[in-house]
């Protein structure tokens, strides 16, 4: 039993700190972009992407999902069957759908508002998604033969060519927003490469019905929500270009990247949630340390909120190489929507902790609604926030989602797993965070949010968490110490 224990957090700190790493690679391309590319050339980059992260939902269908299920319990004998059936139909319709793309192209380039200077995009977007599509079974069956090293390296090469690419076709050859295109295609061409040896090795040229059948009825229904996700991640950008202009989605796009830094902050707990609270569910006091962490996160991801809210503008507009600054000048009139983006990853993190309850009582079936939930509550509150209040609109509706999210799943979880969360807490913390945002937005409307009074607020801030008792040195130490020996 340890021993399992210890592979399956030894796999999950490989995944999850090459996640996080990737990520991390990725966003060093922000200032890169910013320096070198306009507003609107970087909006027109935005708003394409958007449309990819649907196109790579579409193309896969639920297939990689229905493979690991699958390919988890088969015999040695239907292994390859298995691995093969999805790969060889995933092709087809890829390809299928590749020309279906094409002989839609001039109505589908109006759609993804792809300007006739920039035509050529599209012939990118279908070849990194084809390349992408294939490529994802392959590693899924990496997953499963724990083969996390190899997955995480070439993951994390594929940024790293991403990367490379970029800086040579732009500084050394002067491309423009074809570059990251271009880039994009030749890494997700390497990842093809690099897993091809595993397609060769395990590929019987035969598509078996009866698995294909039992696949779809599986991976189908992931459809609905996994789209309703990326509507949820991405379909701002779109409405934003819309509504607005290409220089308005690059401003949007570049400043939302900044919350990367709560981003991590989450993905970083999620990987490790999702093991814990495994792995302890049967435990007496479980519901107890549960409730705990929840605590515990908010606390944290409210420290690294007011931090970076008081000073993202200071750190984002610092100067080097020949005045540069961390994103372009251009940019930075749009810093403000950033507390607003940290804030909705917060309630994302909520969302990842009431996960637990759903997940012990295999209550999964419920995700897609609250999901769509959280999506239709996006959508509408784009259309009607933006024309009002510009990028403004975008980050409320991206924070809308993300409460609505979190308070569905909480909602549902409670049914079944009821956990007494220390509400009391909770609840002066974010009043605590609005009261903040208040004072932060008036001074910063009045050009009064000068460093001195950064600092005033951070202190106050940190101060009031203890005079209302929402810190407590004792209880942290306590809590460190027994999640410590639980894990």
């Amino acid at each position: 039993m340890f021993n399992k224990l210890k592979e399956l957090s030894k796999d999950t700190a490989v995944y999850g700190i090459s996640t996080i790493v990737g990520r991390f690679l990725g966003f060093l391309l922000v200032p890169f972009y910013t320096n070198v590319f306009p507003t609107d050339e970087f909006g027109i980059y935005a708003t394409v992407y958007a449309y990819l992260a649907f196109f790579n939902i579409l193309f896969i269908y639920g297939m990689d999902a229905a493979f690991m299920k699958y390919a988890s319990i088969a015999d040695e004998k239907e292994k390859k069957d298995i691995f093969s059936t999805p790969i060889i139909f995933i092709t087809f319709t890829s390809i299928l759908l590749v020309g279906v793309i094409y002989l839609l192209k001039a109505p589908l380039q109006q759609l993804m508002f792809i300007p006739e200077r920039h035509s050529q995009l599209l012939n990118y977007v279908v070849f990194i998604i084809l390349f992408d599509t294939i490529a994802l079974i392959p590693f899924g069956h990496l997953r499963l033969q724990r083969k996390a090293g190899k997955f995480a390296l070439i993951k994390i090469l594929n940024i790293g060519i991403n990367l490379v690419l970029n800086v040579i076709l732009v500084l050394g050859y002067n491309y423009g927003i074809e570059a990251i295109f271009i880039s994009n295609l030749a890494a997700s061409a390497f990842s093809l490469l690099a897993v091809s040896p595993d397609i060769l090795k395990y590929l019987k040229f035969r598509l078996r019905k009866d698995i294909l059948i039992k696949m779809l009825q599986f991976g189908i229904p992931y459809l609905p929500a996994s789209l309703a996700a990326m509507i949820v991640q991405v379909i701002d950008r779109p409405i934003l270009r819309y509504l607005t202009d290409e220089s308005t989605v690059g401003i949007y796009q570049a400043n939302y990247k900044l919350g990367i830094f709560m981003m991590l902050f989450v993905s970083m707990f999620q990987y490790a949630w999702q093991p814990f609270f495994l792995t302890n569910a049967q435990e007496k006091n479980a519901k107890d340390i549960f409730a705990k962490v929840l605590t515990l996160f908010t606390i944290t991801s409210s420290l690294i909120w007011i931090v970076l809210t008081l000073f993202i503008d200071d750190l984002a507009s610092i100067e080097f190489w020949n005045g540069k600054t961390i994103i372009g000048k251009e940019f930075l009139p749009g810093l403000s929507i950033v507390p607003i983006i940290l804030l909705a990853y917060i309630f994302h993190g909520m969302y990842v902790n009431f996960q637990a309850g759903i997940y012990i009582e295999e209550k999964t079936k419920y995700f897609p609604l609250v999901t769509g939930a959280g999506a239709l509550v996006n959508l509408l509150m784009n259309f009607l926030l933006i024309p009002v209040i510009g990028i403004y609109g975008a980050a409320y509706a991206t924070l809308a989602s993300y409460v609505v999210m979190s308070a569905g799943l909480f909602i549902t979880s409670q049914r079944f797993y009821k956990i007494k969360y220390e509400f009391a807490k909770i609840f002066k913390l974010f009043s605590l965070i609005i009261f903040t945002i208040l004072i932060y937005y008036y001074l910063l409307n009045s050009g009064q949010l000068i460093f001195v009074y950064k600092i005033i607020i951070l202190g106050g801030f940190l101060l009031c968490m203890f005079v209302l008792r929402i810190i407590r040195f004792s209880e942290i130490k306590n809590l460190s110490q027994l999640i410590k020996n639980r894990s």
